[in-house]
């Protein structure tokens, strides 16, 4: 037997795609070894702390830094006007959709530090460098601005009515985009001749990010090559780089280093670049030393991007037979503030891609007005418009069967897109390439012991306790990866690095990289690392955000490994003195066909580490930096099942039951798929249950801490039953579709159609996100008031 040969086999079946291999950063994190930005302390380094408006809006009549400059340890207070001469320029929107009418979506400039007037609580105006943390804070509380107060208004469609206050001189409506897709006229059509039109006013709730790890970044600048170098949490260093570089710093793409080391959860958020990271570069340049900001919790509540924060009013019309004819969405969403990276993407495209899910909806058309409020802005999170749609095509078609009396299971079978159908093209302008959506709805429905609903029930009624239950059969259309690099180096120690540009933030790469690297080269798991965090060391990246990474960095990894195994053959044809036609690659070996004669990749390696004289035009290195062009998205879809208890004298939910059943294709680590699945469906039940971003009538935010704003616990889910049942993508080489957000897609709509379920019992059709135990307990009373009366 060939030892070596057995080897890589075991090694397979151990850590080759498919098997659930732990993640191998765990242990160093877990015992507190990680390295986040806040952890860096960079010699001779100063602390920058931001001056934010206090007011949501209002004309800045002075600000004055003269009394923090004098104080203790201040290196410098600065302002717009700092900025301005120091030719820093402002972040952009990269979403440019045109107005229903044809003209161009209103496109105001953020400003790092505001000047004219400040348009949230937490607009920043200035900010004072010092030695010390300490001495920035007291500071910075020490410079005085002088604000003329004006009001306010913190709801989209508010904003968007005839009199509300105007953010923008040149945008009096607060309308930054007028959005429109369908044909209105057929989709009315439809409407005027179905035989039944079931319509729902539905609002996605504003959620604060709460990323683990608050943003943190560290700027300085070499005066002597014009360099500057930006430390910071993010979801992609090479895109970041190409962001500060063309729109801030305003120079040449080498001119700038972006490194990220440990983040702590994003959902999103840190994509951007915000206007701390300027204020930082102006510091660092002008103090000729490494500058510190790092957001404390409160301030995050602030600062950082929010989510979500739709209205809509949602119509479904149906046929006779219960047939899906159309579907209308029209509403409302909000941007806050200031136009974010993406804001616009939530409430419209991604809205319409994903709402039609996986039913065969001839029609539709959404109609949505993105509104300007004097609230945070708006930008990403988890899902980034693909939970929404979900969500209000699953509450349509949970009332729609409540109201024709059709079985809720029944009326989504009736309209399924049928795997005979696929390839199939949505009325979205997407084509489906795969998905099995009854046999997943039908297992799922098994899963969750459907038919014993009804005894569990009982058990509840006894109890005092309403229970429901709810479906959300979603399907997503993630985000098309873009161009992305594949590394492959051979290091001197006897390792291999992965190379590549989308960003761990929490979703463990390492281990399913690594698996596709074992299989595809036959490299041992144990010396493969990854390097995503430097984008000196990048060719290509598109970060990592709408459930691509693998698509793209996977993909990436195995055309790079077809390069090395293509340069490994050449080397092996001289090793082994035979001709190249003559070389296999198997196993991690290079074999003359039909002998037993062959040598390891990793020998190869080391042999060529040594300088070997080789004939001329042979590699001196299995090293290969490759780029992958980009593919379409993918579909990943599947059926979740809630049950939950409501007690009617609190109004206190709980999720008691939760069964899902997932198509995420291909896939390479199910341990961590599984997982990725629990934290969506976690933040899912936080949205539906409890998490609500509230403002005052002066834009004031009054849950601006965890003593107001929820956070869904361990006690507060059940034990998850999780199912995989997968098609392979046909659109990607590994067949791979996708699962970092797909478990808020499954969670809104199963979590609040097993409420209302459990509310109709006692005379509530419909309830809004979120369902807190003071929203359901007054929904109670009001239908016991209105039964009475």
């Amino acid at each position: 037997m060939d030892v070596r040969n057995d080897s890589h086999d075991w090694s397979l079946q151990k850590f080759g795609i498919g098997q659930p291999v732990p993640r191998t950063e765990d242990p160093k994190l877990l015992r507190g070894l990680g390295r986040y930005t806040d952890d860096i302390k960079a010699p001779h380094q100063a602390y920058a702390v931001i001056v934010r408006s206090r007011h949501a809006h209002g004309v800045i009549r002075k600000i004055d830094t003269t009394e923090a400059r004098a104080m203790p340890g201040v290196l410098g207070a600065y302002t717009a006007a700092d900025l301005a001469a120091g030719g820093f320029g402002t972040s952009g929107c990269i979403i440019n959709f045109p107005n229903r009418d044809g003209t161009p979506m209103r496109r105001p400039i953020w400003p790092a530090l505001t000047s004219d007037k400040v348009r949230y609580v937490g607009d920043p105006v200035a900010f004072v460098v010092a030695q010390t943390a300490a001495q920035a804070k007291d500071a910075a509380e020490a410079v005085v601005v002088d604000i003329d107060p004006l009001p306010a208004v913190t709801s989209a469609k508010l904003g968007a009515s005839p009199g509300a206050p105007s953010l923008y001189d040149d945008i009096p409506d607060n309308i930054c985009l007028d959005f429109h897709f369908g044909d209105a006229a057929k989709v009315a059509a439809a409407f005027a001749a179905a035989a039944h039109v079931t319509r729902l006013e539905i609002v996605n709730n504003r959620l604060v990010v709460c990323a683990m790890e608050p943003r943190s970044a560290i700027a300085s600048h070499d005066a002597d090559s014009g360099r500057w170098t930006l430390n910071v949490g993010c979801q992609g260093v090479f895109g970041l780089r190409n962001q500060l570089a063309t729109e801030i710093l305003k120079v040449p793409t080498e001119k700038i280093r972006v490194l990220s080391g440990n983040v702590g959860g994003s959902f999103g958020m840190k994509a951007q670049a915000y206007p701390e990271y300027t204020c930082l570069f102006h510091a660092a340049r002008a103090l000729r030393r490494p500058v510190k900001w790092t957001d404390e919790r409160s301030e995050s509540f602030l600062s950082d991007s929010h989510g979500r924060d739709h209205e809509y009013l949602g119509e479904l019309a149906l046929d006779k037979e219960g047939h899906f004819l159309a579907l209308r969405i029209t509403g409302y969403g909000n941007l806050g503030a200031h136009l974010a990276t993406v804001s616009p993407l939530m409430p419209t495209l991604n809205l319409v891609k994903n709402a039609v899910g996986v039913y065969r909806t001839p029609l539709i058309e959404v109609a949505t007005k993105c509104v300007f409020t004097n609230t945070s802005p708006v930008s990403a999170y988890r899902g980034a418009g693909r939970p929404e749609g979900n969500y209000v095509m699953e509450r349509l078609v949970e009332a729609a069967a409540a109201e024709l009396g059709i079985d809720r299971v029944e009326l989504r079978r009736r309209n399924h897109v049928t795997p005979e159908q696929i390839p199939f093209n949505s009325a979205a302008a997407t084509t489906y390439d795969s998905g099995d959506f009854t046999a997943i709805l039908d297992r799922a429905v098994d899963v969750a012991d459907w038919q014993g609903f009804e005894r569990r029930k009982a058990e509840s009624r006894a109890r005092g306790r309403l229970r429901g239950r709810g479906i959300g059969n979603y399907l997503e259309v993630t985000a098309p990866p873009q161009k992305e690099m594949g590394g492959i180096r051979f290091e001197t120690d006897g390792t291999v690095t992965i190379i590549t540009g989308t960003l761990d933030y929490g979703q463990g790469h390492a281990s399913p990289f690594a698996q596709v690297l074992t299989e595809k080269l036959g490299v041992p798991f144990d010396r493969i690392r990854l390097l995503q965090g430097d984008s000196d060391e990048l060719i290509a990246g598109g970060g990592t955000g709408g459930s691509k990474s693998m698509m793209a960095s996977g993909a990436a990894i195995v055309e790079a490994s077809e390069k090395v195994i293509e340069k490994g053959k050449q080397v092996a044809s001289f090793m082994l003195e035979a001709a190249i036609a003559d070389i296999e690659f198997g196993h991690g070996r290079f074999t003359i066909v039909g002998t037993d004669r062959a040598i390891g990749i990793m020998e190869i390696a080391e042999k060529l580490r040594a300088g070997p004289k080789l004939p001329a035009g042979l590699p001196h290195s299995l090293d290969v930096k490759h780029v992958h062009e980009q593919a379409p998205s993918a579909f990943p879809n599947g059926c979740h099942i809630a049950e939950v208890e409501i007690d009617p004298d609190t109004g206190v939910t709980e999720v008691v039951k939760y069964s899902m059943v997932n198509d995420f294709g291909v896939i390479i680590n199910p341990l961590l798929v599984e997982g990725q699945c629990h934290g969506g469906v976690v933040q899912g039940i936080g949205q539906a249950l409890m998490e609500r971003t509230v403002y005052d009538e002066d834009g004031q935010l009054l849950t601006g801490s965890y003593m107001d704003y929820a956070l869904p616990r361990a006690p507060d889910v059940p034990n998850f039953s999780f199912v995989s049942h997968p098609v392979p993508a046909k659109t990607n080489i590994l067949g791979v579709k996708g699962c970092g957000e797909a478990g808020c897609a499954g969670a809104l709509p199963s979590v609040m159609n097993a409420v209302v379920d459990a509310l109709r019992e006692v005379g509530v059709p419909h309830i809004n996100m979120p369902a807190t135990p003071q929203l359901v307990w007054e929904a109670i009373q009001g239908a016991r008031a209105k039964r009475a009366s």
